[in-house]
């Protein structure tokens, strides 16, 4: 027996939630199918707990695309100003962190519970545990196959997200279902990861895992301001997890270590100041003293500022403005909190997200090629994207 509805969505992410919510509202008759056994497990571990749940700097200019327009459409008619709204209304209390970046006071339950009862309002009807084996088009509509049974519709909303933490259930599947209905996939890979580093570059920095400093990372001719975090294996932290997405496999990225200083400027102050003092006990002053000592015993010679001549602390401030890294790598999907790449846009309406190749079928969130910056944009994405498909399934 096949149970008929007017939407499926398949997955039960910060997307596909949305969605259903807002086509249930309209009086569609809506099903999720979740794999999970739960819906909103990205939702629930984002934030630290308490969930990035959108940014109200949010522009197109924060995402990555084949098609950097292909968001704009969506993005301007449900704005983060949008689900501050919704978010006020469930009397979500929420705090503004770094400038734009709004986090839950309390807990990311809160968005999930949001989601649900919105899903509740449209009398959506959701199943967990509910994998699906197969998806065909066949007169009057979607057809799927899963573990708790068939259940056919006349609008499928793929909303599976991408590879990234596959603890918490990420999978391939939307991207198998995009190629089977004819979509093109831009290559994925890892982004908002840590990176790793070997040789060289790894001896000098692995034992110094949990030291931490502000930085501005570039590579690429994108440049982000931020946190880093030294781990055993390499770098993280807000300005690495950034730079991360930009990052190519084989090149190099630089950092500045002294972002808050002019490095020229403060060394020569600090020659006239100070000049019997040691430069690793000068570095000490503005970096982890950690950190300083190694760059002095491995890359800095360390003498009494006096003995510098000026072109040397000159050099030396350019060093510390522009030091080299090659990473060897990224931490993978494992860590990754996004997916880069995915679903070609050019096949897909930037305005309803309804494929141009299967009428009826919808690539909403994560598995399209559509990738935010750290900051909670990928959460306004899924919001944007998902309300823009519900509005017209």
């Amino acid at each position: 027996m096949i149970a008929r509805c007017d939407v499926l969505v398949i997955g039960g992410g910060a997307a596909g939630l949305m969605c259903a919510a807002v086509a249930g509202q309209r009086g569609r008759r809506v099903r999720v199918l979740e794999h999970a056994n739960r819906v909103g497990k990205k939702i629930l571990m984002s934030g630290g707990g308490r969930c990035n749940f959108t940014n109200l700097g949010t522009t197109p200019g924060h995402f990555l695309s084949q098609n950097p327009h292909f968001c704009k459409s969506a993005l301007a008619r449900y704005t983060p100003w949008d689900f501050v709204a919704l978010v006020e209304r469930h009397g979500i209390r929420y705090h503004e962190k770094d400038p734009g970046q709004l986090f839950c006071d309390d807990s990311s339950k809160q968005i999930v519970a949001l989601l649900l009862a919105e899903c509740a309002a449209g009398n959506v009807d959701i199943r967990t545990d509910c994998a699906v084996a197969g998806v065909a088009l066949q007169e009057g509509g979607y057809v799927v196959h899963t573990a708790q049974g068939t259940f056919a519709a006349d609008s499928l909303v793929v909303a599976t997200g991408g590879l990234s933490i596959p603890r918490m259930g990420a999978t391939g599947f939307g991207y198998a279902l995009a190629r089977q209905f004819g979509h093109a996939i831009v290559p994925t890979r890892a982004g908002l990861v840590p990176l790793t580093l070997s040789g060289t570059h790894l001896d000098d920095w692995a034992d110094l895992a949990g030291v931490s400093l502000p930085v501005e990372a570039s590579c690429a001719g994108q440049r982000f301001k931020g946190g880093l975090l030294v781990t055993h294996r390499g770098l993280s932290g807000p300005a690495i997890l950034q730079i991360s997405s930009y990052w190519q496999t084989g090149a190099g990225l630089s950092l500045d270590l002294l972002p808050d200083l002019d490095p020229a400027a403060w060394l020569l102050d600090q020659q006239r100041a100070r000049p019997a003092a040691e430069l690793k006990t000068v570095l000490a002053d503005v970096l982890p003293k950690r950190l300083a000592a190694r760059l002095c015993e491995r890359r800095i010679d360390s003498r009494p500022l006096r003995q510098y001549r000026e072109r040397e602390l000159r050099a030396l401030a350019d060093a510390l403005g522009n030091w080299p890294l090659t990473p060897s790598g990224t931490e993978g999907y494992r860590t990754a909190e996004v997916t880069l790449g995915g679903v070609d846009t050019g096949e897909v309406s930037s305005t309803t997200l309804e494929s141009r190749r299967a009428p009826g079928l919808y690539f909403i969130g994560e598995v399209l090629d559509v990738t935010g910056h750290l900051g909670g944009y990928n959460f306004q994405w899924a919001w944007a994207s998902g309300a823009a498909a519900g509005a017209v399934v």
